[in-house]
């Protein structure tokens, strides 16, 4: 590390968390440099280490809460789809990347372990890269493979990947989950995004058959329904047979179901996010979250009650996707009281974007439908 570079890690269940409290317990030796943040899944960065590091990201979740309240944290909106060419243009410079890999295989190549999301395009433009490998660490079927050369330090550690794991949901949430269900066809393609509402979507589509899964990141609910069988991928349009995300977002019963299975693949942004191919898989299903939904169809996923709470995302990306694909749903679920007259914070997608509204009271479908009959739906299922 030297004094004004870029540092970056595996987000979520991917932080190499020995890497990342000696990076921040040695902070001041280092200089003023800056950490590009991810999603937290632990508590490694709060508000006092702005004494020396500045702290960007592109979303509010978790722990980055802590430090937008605090004033600290800067925040990049954008598409998700668009990070890895941001970082491969230098536009978002990186200069070291910090990785959690398990060991390496017999010809001593690295799989990305949890997550490959933009790191592929990170590596390539860092001019340090550190591995933290342990043996808690699965071994996965990733695109990108690494090799010695990708590597300049590697450090063995024992420490175990933090877990993600979700809280019950509460019967708000069921009963918006259950009118999800009912949208759902059987052999649909899904995908979900972060959060307690969509992880209870998944759950209430514990009676449907050949779903398969696209997605940003996978998480429990998509362990259960591939060990249960209701996940088979079978008829999906593209990497049939294969579960398909960006990162590994849960639990160790996730890490295990992964473990040199090879169907469930990991891929880069690029590919998760592609519109292209999105629009290409037959009943592509995109369920998302919002902190807000107003009369006409905006929606803001980033800003409650005055705070940095979510992210632009790949909420777009995906609902676009949905929208093309041929018997698509882009959808987007929300407790009722979160359907309001107007936006209290910024327009992530605009109402041209909005497709299907689910809250507690029901189903509105906003497709090709003009503002009079918007206001009627959404006000019909609002609190």
């Amino acid at each position: 590390m030297r004094e004004g570079d870029t540092v970056l890690w595996g987000q979520a269940c991917a932080e190499p968390l020995g890497l990342t409290a000696q990076l921040l317990a040695r902070r001041a030796e280092i200089g003023k440099f800056r950490c590009f943040l991810g999603i937290p899944a632990s508590g490694t960065v709060r508000p006092e280490h702005a004494d020396a590091i500045s702290f960007l990201s592109y979303t509010g979740s978790g722990a980055n809460r802590a430090l937008d309240r605090a004033g600290v944290l800067d925040v990049l909106p954008c598409h998700y789809s668009q990070l890895p060419s941001l970082i491969a243009t230098r536009t978002l410079p990186v200069d070291v990347v910090l990785l959690l890999l398990p060991p390496p295989d017999r010809d001593g190549g690295y799989s990305m372990g949890l997550a490959e999301d933009y790191l592929p395009a990170a590596i390539d433009a860092a001019r340090v890269v550190i591995a933290e490998v342990s043996d808690a660490v699965p071994w996965t079927w990733s695109a990108r493979r690494l090799t010695e050369s990708d590597v300049d330090v590697v450090v063995r550690t024992p420490t175990a990947p933090v877990e993600l794991v979700r809280e019950p949901p509460g019967p708000v949430i069921e009963r918006i989950a259950a009118h999800i269900a009912e949208l759902v066809p059987d052999g649909a393609t899904i995908q979900v995004g972060l959060g307690a509402l969509p992880e209870a979507a998944l759950a209430a589509l514990s009676g449907h058959r050949d779903l398969g899964v696209h997605s940003g990141l996978i998480g429990d609910g998509v362990a259960t329904l591939m060990e249960s069988g209701v996940i088979t991928n079978a008829r999906k349009a593209f990497d049939r047979g294969s579960t398909v995300g960006g990162m590994l977002a849960g639990s160790r019963r996730l890490f295990r179901l992964a473990e040199r299975n090879r169907a469930v693949q990991l891929r880069d942004t690029g590919y998760t996010h592609d519109p292209d191919l999105l629009a290409a898989q037959h009943q592509f299903v995109a369920i998302n979250s919002a902190a807000e939904v107003d009369l006409t169809g905006q929606i803001n996923a980033e800003v409650a009650g005055g705070s940095y709470i979510g992210a632009v995302g790949g909420s777009v990306d995906f609902l676009r996707g949905a929208a093309r694909a041929p018997g698509g749903l882009p959808i987007i679920a929300v407790p009722s009281d979160r359907i309001v007259r107007a936006l209290s914070g910024p327009v992530t997608t605009a109402r041209s974007d909005a497709g299907i509204i689910v809250t507690e009271h029901g189903i509105a479908d906003l497709r090709g439908q003009p503002l009079s009959v918007r206001r009627q739906r959404l006000t019909a299922i609002a609190g």
